[in-house]
């Protein structure tokens, strides 16, 4: 088969559409013939040697995917040849075939088509198992979310509207602020111009940023509020007066969707299919994709990302 392979750390240049060794799949695993993968910003992170994949992950790059189900592994049960899929991954998405933990796998939602959904497992396994799981958002509380342009920012606007709560979201232009209005954001900020921390109290707060917005986090949080953390953007290393997050009893979590184990993955996926996939059914949540491209393409894909500017998902699609 084909794949986007990396010839050595570096810039998007680096990434060839390749042969290499077909997959084939273990005791509880599927093989899934790929019709597209998305772009996140840790597949950024990786071509760059920044983000090694966990330990016996394959280096092709690629956290999700869609397709179609074309073999099972032993002791696999629930799934049939032919079943059309998104999964999320540990890697390998970036490829015409990949190797799936049966526990990863989810049926395409109603009303999605096949290649669309290649941009869903990533963003809504991340957005549940943070703000929702971890953050314990609920009806009438106030989300505050960072980088309310992106993949995971326009699925969390959806989602926290969805489950009732106030959402506020920060981004750098007024034309994505407005495309995040549209999505539902009853606060929109733009961090170039206005200190988010001087105008949103907040009960959970979806940072990407880290260090560099720790300390203006904690301000924004009321009281029991939750700083869940999901990237570093902003830096690794922050200062923190507790006596601020004591005063307000807050919590700060910090979470990586790739690195926890299986069985962890599978219960968020799980959880994603009962009380996601019913809100993507009936239209209050659903894929915003900026653009599909050729997955041959995957360099431009990434110099987008890089730039700027991208609004949604990047999608890569594998011609068949």
């Amino acid at each position: 088969m084909r794949a986007i392979t990396i010839s050595e750390p570096g810039g998007p240049e680096v990434l060839r559409w390749t042969g290499v060794p077909d997959p084939r799949p273990g005791e509880g695993e599927v093989l899934v013939r790929v019709a597209a993968s998305a772009v996140n910003r840790a597949d950024l992170l990786q071509r760059k040697g920044l983000y090694a994949p966990p330990p016996g992950t394959t280096e092709v790059l690629g956290l999700e995917c869609s397709g179609v189900v074309t073999e099972l592994g032993s002791g696999v049960s629930g799934w049939q040849v032919g079943d059309r899929v998104c999964a999320l991954l540990a890697g390998g998405g970036y490829a015409e075939q990949v190797v799936v933990p049966a526990g990863q796998l989810l049926p395409v939602p109603s009303g999605v088509d096949l290649v669309e959904a290649a941009g869903l497992p990533e963003v809504a396994c991340t957005v549940w198992s943070n703000v929702v799981q971890t953050g314990r958002l609920t009806a009438g509380e106030t989300l505050l979310v960072h980088g309310g342009a992106g993949g995971i920012g326009t699925h969390a606007i959806q989602v926290g509207k969805a489950l009732g709560a106030t959402v506020a979201v920060t981004a750098g232009s007024a034309e994505r602020l407005s495309r995040c209005a549209d999505l539902g954001a009853d606060t929109t900020l733009d961090y170039r111009e206005t200190a988010f921390e001087d105008e949103v109290r907040a009960d959970v707060i979806l940072d990407n940023m880290g260090a560099k917005y720790l300390r203006r986090n904690i301000t924004a949080l009321n009281r029991g509020g939750r700083l869940v953390v999901i990237g570093m953007q902003g830096g690794t290393i922050g200062e923190l007066d507790l006596s601020v997050l004591l005063r307000k009893n807050a919590t700060i979590a910090a979470n990586s969707l790739r690195y926890r184990p299986v069985a962890e993955k599978a219960a968020i996926v799980a959880e994603v299919v009962s009380r996601v996939w019913p809100m993507v059914a009936d239209g209050r949540v659903r894929p915003v994709t900026h653009a599909v491209l050729p997955m041959t393409e995957a360099g431009e894909a990434h110099r987008m990302l890089d730039a700027g500017g991208v609004f949604g998902k990047l999608v890569l699609a594998v011609d068949s």
